[in-house]
């Protein structure tokens, strides 16, 4: 069935779009690969993009359960499948690049996953999401089994662990977004301890307006502590910088914007009437196709 319609096979303006919107990062990339306006080290520029997106994309995959549930928004697990699927098509590219770049010489390739720590993490979570894409068919949920495939697929979060730490180790010194996106991984998995801990899986709004909180700050002691290990500034000063707009916004920042957005929507739906009576307003439930 074609990814852009619904499981009653009508077209679904949702999926349409975001399956539409996941060419746009990779096409731009390649090409500014075509036309050499990638800078200096063109190749290594292409992959380092790809291999961003894939995380990103893999994030907002992640993103989705919180989403449906603070904007009673049931079709948005349409789309999960799919920017899962896209993520672990864009870490391919960025490893089908980093492969070009070495000139197709696999046992060099292979050997730098080997001997390179942060090469060998990110291998590791590449072939943790080849297995999630691989069973994330229809076929497959019917042949393992709901709850089997549920199981695997919570393989997801250890993997974008994984990916994560391979996306601060590569950025070496650049790390305000692998800092931003650290704090909202915090944020999503804080977000789904919660639900896990609650029988209706409904988060309250306080919990959601503490996690901001709690995900903004360690965000910026996370940011302290790594700066003082990288490169021993004083962690008061990295903090203070935290607390103004002097060198401008700094990832905590991010992430308590990002927290307080979704508890002012959250907080904007209940107020206009939405109950816990029709499943916290959120309609019926698509089937799930990808890790939640």
């Amino acid at each position: 069935m074609p990814p852009w319609l619904d499981y009653g096979g009508r077209l679904s303006p949702l999926k349409l779009l975001v399956f539409l919107s996941l060419f746009v990062p990779g096409s731009w990339t390649a090409l500014a690969l075509a036309t050499g306006n990638l800078g200096a080290e063109p190749f290594k520029e292409a992959i380092h993009q790809l291999g961003l997106w894939a995380f990103r994309f893999l994030l907002v995959a992640l993103a989705v359960t919180p989403a449906r549930q603070t904007l009673h928004w049931p079709q948005l697990l349409l789309v999960r499948r799919m920017l899962g699927v896209a993520a672990f098509a864009y870490v391919c590219v960025h490893l089908l690049l980093y492969t070009a770049d070495e000139a197709f010489d696999l046992a060099k390739v292979a050997s730098e996953i080997v001997l390179r720590f942060y090469l060998t993490i990110g291998f590791a979570a590449l072939l943790g999401l080849a297995a999630l894409a691989a069973t994330s068919t229809d076929g497959m949920i019917r042949r393992l089994g709901a709850r089997r495939w549920q199981r695997l697929h919570r393989l997801v979060y250890p993997i974008a662990a994984l990916a994560l730490v391979h996306y601060f180790i590569q950025s070496k010194l650049e790390v305000y977004e692998p800092t931003v996106m650290a704090g909202l991984f915090l944020w999503l998995m804080g977000y789904r301890l919660v639900a896990a801990r609650r029988r209706d899986r409904r988060v309250p709004l306080r919990a959601v307006a503490l996690l901001g909180l709690a995900a903004a700050a360690l965000t910026a002691i996370g940011e302290t502590v790594y700066l003082r290990l990288k490169t021993g500034v004083d962690p008061l000063r990295v903090l203070g910088v935290n607390l103004s707009l002097a060198t401008g916004i700094r990832p905590g920042m991010v992430v308590l914007a990002a927290g307080a957005a979704a508890t002012l929507l959250m907080a904007l739906r209940r107020h206009r009437g939405i109950r816990a009576g029709t499943g916290g307003g959120q309609g019926p439930r698509p089937r799930s196709r990808h890790a939640s």
